[in-house]
């Protein structure tokens, strides 16, 4: 599967963005598609995962309620809307999937990455 993030760019902090993914080619499987995040100098970061049908979802601890991920299946796209933004919040924005689904959140368990997405957020 193929994927392709979009939405980023530069905000104020409290204003919201929403990246979307595209994914292309085998797309239906029963796993799960990810966002991730990867800020300078630092680790690639866990940010929410959703199961196929979009019922299960889950998230970094530290992002809930203002984070909230979706997906459109008809479009083969994962949303990740991102609500009251924060500085620290600035990074390159990950998607992903995995073909089998699973609760944990190791990124080297997915697969297929996109190129990423920048969100800068100033404060």
């Amino acid at each position: 599967v193929q994927l392709q993030a979009s939405g980023g760019g530069m905000v104020q902090s409290g204003d919201s963005l929403r990246l979307s993914c595209a994914a292309s080619g085998r797309t239906r499987s029963n796993g799960n598609m990810g966002w991730f995040r990867q800020a300078p100098g630092k680790e690639r970061e866990f940010v929410a995962h959703i199961s196929w049908s979009g019922g299960s979802t889950y998230y970094a601890d530290s992002l809930k309620g203002r984070f909230t991920i979706s997906r459109d299946n008809t479009k083969n796209t994962v949303y990740l809307q991102m609500n009251n933004l924060k500085p620290e919040d600035t990074a390159v924005y990950y998607c992903a999937a995995r073909t089998y689904y699973s609760d944990d959140y190791y990124p080297t368990t997915f697969a297929s990455w996109g190129q990423g997405t920048q969100v800068t957020v100033s404060s």
